[in-house]
């Protein structure tokens, strides 16, 4: 067997051990200096006199580990990973999946220098970006939730383009979400409605300056808001159902403010992303699903954090809350002269039991239900509405018109001879004609 290489705290163990066994210094000192019990370097001693300069040196130094994983073990690990539905998964994800699907369990460490190997990762440098100082958390859980949708390929071309609408709360990162088809005011007030009824109304929303959210102020051309006063514009859907719900609304000036929401998406577009391919999602019921079942719990599970006030700033929702009128789109419509009302090009007729005082060409509140009923809201009762057909316009008859008769082929005309036989050279000049006896009479 040949001799191990010493490292240099080896060789200075060594010196300080044969000062000892030579008396130069006394075993306590030698503990001091090396750093052990003197009880240790008794044992040393002996070890030293038994096995010569190799004594300090660690016997399972040069032997596998006990706990080294297999040859084996590395294979499988690196066979899974290279099947094309783990493109792109990091140490991390992946020691996970194959802990979950494949029964390996594996340290991210130990894998990270099996995938670098095997050429499955290579470390990237991190890019430096700008740093922002970061605004400390809200103190309770419900206090500030933000609030946004991130368009991005969540289904890799397996299926139709979906959106993913998320709510992450400020204090605690509790992350709420879904899929959806369109980024509308419709799903967003769906989903609000959905958060609502599982968690109640927190303190605000923090969201961007999006159509649905606000109404964009039009300026001229060249011409610039800054430093005047917002003129009033009636609010949006959401914005007026958040203040009937008593919930404060904050724009973001910048998507560096509402950080939180946007680092959540970074991490959706890389996990959840891998997640649902290994799940073989197409749609987006599926999608949901996998949402629901998988990726949530484990963000609530793993990356909330807790909040520094144990205190819950949600408010439940009050027998004033009525979420089907609330979360409705809302109109304002006119009530003519035979009581009707109209909304989308449809006509709406007033029962004639719930007709009262005043109401002709009175304004009424008409809501469109998320179940695609209409409900009509005058002063402070309902009342009772069915749709009817608009009233057709009478067409006049065609009248037929006659064909006009060709108008005839003019014939040649014969050329006029009044002036035949006349010509100004054959006749006198004017000299002669006034010279004349009979021009003076």
């Amino acid at each position: 067997k040949g001799q191990l290489l010493m490292t240099q705290a080896e060789r200075d163990r060594l010196v300080a051990l044969k000062k000892a066994k030579k008396k130069l210094i006394t075993q306590k000192q030698a503990a001091e200096e090396i750093g052990v019990t003197e009880r240790q370097v008794r044992r040393l001693l002996r070890k030293l006199r038994r096995k010569g300069d190799q004594a300090v040196i660690h016997e399972l130094r040069g032997r596998a580990s006990n706990r080294k994983l297999s040859a084996e073990t590395e294979q499988r690990a690196i066979t899974v990973l290279s099947d094309p539905v783990y493109r792109g998964f990091g140490p991390t994800l992946a020691a996970e999946y194959l802990h979950k699907l494949h029964q390996t369990t594996v340290s991210k460490e130990t894998l990270r220098r099996w995938m670098a190997k095997a050429g499955l990762w290579k470390a990237g440098q991190r890019r430096v970006v700008e740093v922002h100082q970061w605004r400390p958390r809200r103190s309770r859980y419900g206090e500030l939730v933000q609030w946004d949708t991130s368009t991005h390929d969540w289904l890799e071309s397996r299926g139709e383009r979906i959106y993913l609408i998320s709510m992450i709360d400020d204090a605690t990162s509790r992350l709420f979400a879904r899929f959806v088809r369109h980024d509308s005011s419709e799903e967003n007030r769906r989903l609000l409605g959905s958060y609502l009824e599982r968690f109640g109304r927190p303190l605000a929303f923090y969201t961007d300056k999006a159509g649905m959210f606000q109404v964009a102020v039009k300026t001229k051309r060249q011409e610039q808001r800054e430093g005047r006063d917002r003129p009033q514009v009636p609010p949006t859907q959401i914005e007026r159902a958040l203040r009937e719900l008593n919930v404060v609304w904050i724009p973001a000036h910048s998507p560096q403010a509402k950080g939180r929401v946007e680092r959540q998406f970074l991490t959706a577009q890389d996990r959840l992303v891998k997640g649902m391919r290994v799940a073989a999602v197409c749609t987006i019921e599926q999608a949901n699903a996998y949402l629901e079942k998988d990726y949530l719990p484990w963000w609530n599970r793993t990356l909330a954090v807790q909040p520094a006030d144990a205190a819950d700033a949600h408010r439940p929702l009050g027998k004033e809350h009525d979420l089907a009128v609330i979360l409705s789109h809302v109109e304002q419509r006119q009530v003519t002269n035979d009581y009707t009302v109209r909304l989308d090009a449809k006509v709406y007729q007033i029962d004639r039991r719930d007709i009262r005082t005043g109401m002709r060409k009175a304004w009424v509140r008409v809501e469109a239900r998320m179940d695609g009923t209409i409900a009509v809201r005058f002063q402070d009762r309902y009342v009772r509405v069915r749709r009817c057909a608009p009233p057709q316009r009478e067409l006049a008859p065609l009248q037929t018109v006659a064909a006009k008769q060709p108008r005839p082929t003019p014939t040649a005309k014969r050329k006029s001879d009044w002036m035949k036989n006349f010509s100004i050279r054959s006749g006198p000049s004017l000299r002669q004609a006034v010279e004349a006896p009979d021009a003076r009479h």
